[in-house]
């Protein structure tokens, strides 16, 4: 990797630790930078570009903003220090319209259905990056529903089915896109999820 992309990296790293700061994972003490540092990761070692881990970094910062002011605000700042490419990532993977925020957004299901219609259709640079955030969550949910019980499921604004639901499409809506390995590790997890999901049913 180049100096200049070190940089631009590292720059994307202080936005992120910025935007993000005091914000944890939902319902845990885990810092809500360490899922985006994980996801930049493995950007790059499923064979994504410089620009396409900056957006790993920065892939929630337009939808956690507080209101729409500072969203408006950080889409510049993206643009104008990582460019048009970056940015297009980023939005690509948010899954809010410019008139929402992180206390004012639509529907969870209308949001998610939104969201996968229009990654089926995005560039293959922002597939590879969704596809990263999504086995990073995967992997998250089926470990702390492993370790900690089926209550992990209370965290989210959905019910176990629809959490299902929602992997399921986003795979569907990758498949053939993004690297095999990638795919079929999230198909794996995947599967143990609804077998967790199954279990809890039963």
């Amino acid at each position: 990797m180049s100096s200049e992309n070190r940089q631009r990296l590292l720059q994307a790293t202080e936005y992120a630790y910025r935007w993000h700061e005091d914000q944890p994972r939902k319902d845990t003490e885990i810092p809500y930078v360490c899922h985006l540092l994980q996801v930049a990761g493995l950007v790059l070692e499923h064979g994504g570009d410089a620009d396409q881990a900056i957006a790993g970094l920065l892939h929630d910062s337009l939808e956690d903003a507080p209101d729409v002011a500072e969203r408006a605000r950080r889409k510049q700042r993206i643009e104008e220090d990582f460019g048009e490419r970056v940015l297009e990532i980023v939005e690509d993977c948010t899954d809010t319209r410019e008139d929402e925020s992180l206390e004012d957004k639509a529907p969870w299901r209308e949001r998610k259905e939104r969201y996968v219609a229009h990654l089926a259709t995005a560039s293959k640079h922002s597939q590879l990056v969704a596809a990263c955030d999504k086995r990073h969550n995967l992997h998250a949910v089926v470990w702390d529903v492993k370790t900690q019980g089926p209550g992990v499921f209370e965290r989210f604004n959905s019910v176990p089915a629809e959490q299902v639901w929602y992997f399921a499409s986003i795979i569907d809506a990758l498949r053939g896109s993004i690297p095999t390995r990638l795919g079929s590790e999230l198909e794996h997890l995947l599967q143990q999820l609804r077998g967790l999901v199954a279990t809890r049913e039963a």
